[in-house]
């Protein structure tokens, strides 16, 4: 999909660039300040422009979004006047005549119903307003008319109503792109709760146990226990923000451990060695605790002996790779497969598909994870972070508080 869009943008610029040439040749003349040809000046202004009126319509189509981009659109089409509607209003207006938005807006209940185009004559006793004629060019996402791009002009022009089509086809990607990031969002959201509620209902139910259990014989070690687990949870549970940094989730895993250490005293044994140039680095919020926490499980499922269970964090240039071991019940490598493919039920590895999912969305197919398991050899996860990635940004916890 995403290809499809770029591919669009490409095709329909060349366009944009020959209206906008036309309108601005004939509206006064260019100094063309050296770029070359009449026509490779118009394509540079055009690209520019876009490239500015793009980034308000990536956060979709509201008020605020068409009043930044109003003026960069209509610089594209070179009119007097152009206004961004939704299916109800005038959301912004640039130009003059905009004692016609009521007008404009009772013309508009065939093109936002069918989808299409038209142009139609407008109706001014001002003598001093120079609109005679508007272009109604719909915006739609998904084959729905999310509203209008109108352009008005003082006379009727063929290229106009062409440049003013290829403009709101144009504005259309940008709402399109709006959508998938509003989607990618929402299902980052989703997964996240999805995270939250895969906490371990018994896990919960144990710590508070063994919390309790202390209360009596070791009043301090159980307040020591609660913090934990105070700390743990609020990490858990923030809403703020859907990064974090390796020093944050390391910080809230060793939380975890040492509930779990509590309550299994000897039979796990947890190493960790982190090196202290990756801690800074940016990842998905809960993204390695699941790791942990299946590690636990398997590393300490069917055992009557002691666990191990190691925790490595090195530098590897630009990026800093994870690797989280245990040497428990291990798993069938067709079932994992079956598992991160979505195909059966995770129940067998906590949180494996969906923070395999999240970093292949976040970092590309090239960032999942890479697992080596077999039945009662353990399990090996590895993960790759890059150090650095357009649009990961971690915020501090400190500022949370």
């Amino acid at each position: 999909m995403s290809g499809f869009l770029a591919g669009l943008c490409v095709a329909v610029l060349p366009l944009l660039a020959a209206g906008f040439w036309l309108g601005r040749r004939t509206a006064r003349p260019e100094n063309l300040g050296g770029l070359g040809t009449p026509v490779e000046h118009a394509t540079f202004q055009t690209l520019h422009t876009a490239s500015l009126a793009a980034p308000p319509l990536r956060a979709g189509l509201t008020e605020e979004t068409a009043r930044r981009s109003a003026r960069r659109l209509r610089t594209l089409l070179g009119t007097d006047a152009l206004c961004l509607t939704d299916q109800k209003q005038v959301l912004a207006w640039d130009g003059v005549g905009d004692h016609h938005r009521t007008e404009i807006m009772e013309r508009l209940a065939g093109p936002l119903e069918t989808g299409r185009g038209e142009a139609f004559r407008l109706t001014c006793d001002a003598p001093d307003c120079p609109l005679r004629w508007a272009v109604v060019a719909p915006l739609t996402v998904d084959d729905r008319v999310h509203g209008a791009l109108v352009a008005c002009a003082p006379r009727e022009s063929a290229v106009l109503v062409r440049a003013a089509g290829e403009v709101a086809r144009w504005v259309s990607v940008q709402l399109e792109l709006a959508d998938l990031d509003q989607s990618r969002t929402r299902l980052i959201e989703a997964e996240i709760k999805a995270l939250r509620a895969q906490i371990s209902p018994h896990f919960i139910f144990n710590s508070l146990a063994v919390i309790a259990s202390f209360v009596r014989t070791d009043p301090e070690r159980a307040r020591e226990l609660l913090l934990e687990f105070a700390d743990f949870t609020r990490y858990s549970f923030r809403r703020h923000g859907d990064f974090t940094t390796l020093a944050d989730e390391l910080h809230a895993i060793d939380h975890y451990l040492a509930l779990v250490r509590a309550r299994f005293g000897e039979r796990l044994s947890v190493t960790l060695q982190i090196a202290p140039e990756v801690l800074p680095v940016a990842l998905p919020f809960l993204c390695l605790q699941p790791l942990v926490e299946n590690a636990v499980k398997h590393g300490l499922e069917g055992k009557a002996d002691k666990s191990r269970i190691s925790i490595t964090a090195q530098d590897a240039g630009a990026e800093a790779l994870v690797v989280i071991e245990d040497d428990g019940a291990g798993m069938d490598p067709d079932l994992l497969r079956r598992i991160l493919a979505g195909e059966v039920s995770p129940s067998g590895g906590i949180g494996l598909s969906n923070v395999d999912d999240r970093l292949r969305q976040v970092y590309g197919d090239d960032y999942g994870l890479v697992i080596e398991t077999a039945v009662g050899a353990g399990m090996k996860i590895t993960a790759r972070l890059p150090k650095y990635q357009p649009g990961v940004h971690s915020a501090s916890r400190r500022s949370e508080a």
